[in-house]
């Protein structure tokens, strides 16, 4: 498995159409923040926003303490849900459904961290931080949360410029589709 690094670009979603499975898959694979979701005992959902790292096996990876409730729900439920946001506008957003893992690897976690302080600055981390980042990983007694995607909803860019677009302002259906899904013509 590879962390992917962060793309000089993110996928821009169409404003015309529901994106194809393909480009839900390029969605998440260029973005690098989103909701992470999981369900409570008592009340409703519980959401975060948090930085993730895709993998070129397009396993997400989020790197979080072990004693927060994000790494307790994962190991409690297996299955989380992921709103990756798109950081221009008009704003758009993709929901990812997960089976998800706790993993307890320093060495992924210490990876995983490097990536993500990369994303937070827009620049990767020099390896010289590397052993500071893994400290840092211990103390904090850091774990990865492996989420493998099986299915996507998504929601296109809706934006009005003026009010007067009545004609112009179009929604659509959308569906829930498998993750693996082939584009269809």
């Amino acid at each position: 498995m590879e962390l992917l690094p962060l793309a000089a670009e993110p996928f821009t979603a169409p404003t015309d159409r529901d994106m194809l499975p393909s480009e839900r898959r390029e969605y998440v694979r260029t973005h690098r923040t989103c909701i992470f979701g999981y369900g409570r005992r008592n009340d409703g959902p519980a959401m975060s926003v948090v930085y993730y790292i895709p993998t070129d096996t397009d396993e997400i990876l989020i790197s979080t303490m072990r004693g927060r409730a994000k790494a307790k729900a994962t190991a409690r439920w297996g299955k989380v849900s992921l709103c990756v946001l798109d950081e221009r506008w008009p704003f758009s957003y993709l929901q990812v459904y997960c089976d998800a893992v706790v993993d307890d690897d320093p060495e992924l976690a210490t990876d995983v961290m490097m990536a993500v302080g990369g994303r937070m600055s827009g620049n990767p981390l020099p390896d010289e931080a590397r052993g500071a980042v893994h400290e840092m990983a211990r103390k904090e007694d850091r774990v990865v949360l492996r989420c493998t995607p099986y299915s996507t909803f998504a929601t296109p860019p809706r934006h009005l410029h003026r009010n007067d677009q009545d004609e112009e302002l179009t929604h659509w259906l959308t569906a829930s589709m498998p993750w693996d899904a082939p584009d269809r013509p």
